[in-house]
């Protein structure tokens, strides 16, 4: 098992859990966590006790990326997380989380989230607003070019 640890931009514990190791490579650790807190309907996605997170994380990249499956093993989509890079050991993952979010239906259609919470917020420094920006446009560079795990986009059209 390994502890994931969501900070806000000034390094403060927001959540903290824990997930099974899939795989760890020397620049990214993917792993496989499940929903615990009771059910959160977000309007665009529903979360709920036995869905599961399979979950990966960059030392290089200013995101990280959900894979979510519900507990019949039907992918819900791809919850991204826009933030500093991980900061990964042997026991534990943190990451300073920098408000932006995108999510992804199976189908590929993509929902940026949070624009305004991440434009009114006063305790970014200007390196994390920029390494946001960049790490927000290569997230949607790469759904739109359906690379690494959005190769799995079902496309309906």
């Amino acid at each position: 098992m390994i502890t994931v640890v969501k900070q806000d931009p000034q390094g403060n514990t927001m959540l903290r859990y824990q997930g099974e190791v899939i795989k760890r490579l020397p620049r990214e650790i993917i792993i496989r966590a499940g929903w615990t807190l009771p059910a959160k309907d977000l309007g665009y996605a529903r979360f709920e006790p036995g869905d599961t997170f399979t979950e990966y994380y960059y030392a290089d990249r200013w995101f990280n990326i959900f894979d979510i499956t519900s507990a019949d093993n039907t992918r819900k989509g791809w919850y991204c997380n826009v933030g500093e890079p991980a900061v990964i050991s042997q026991d534990r993952i943190a990451q300073i989380d920098l408000f932006l979010d995108v999510w992804v239906a199976p189908q590929g259609n993509s929902l940026i989230l949070d624009e305004d919470e991440f434009a009114t917020a006063t305790t970014l420094s200007e390196a994390q607003r920029q390494g946001a920006r960049e790490g927000l446009q290569a997230l949607l560079q790469m759904i739109e070019a359906r690379q690494e795990i959005f190769a799995e986009i079902v496309d309906n059209s």
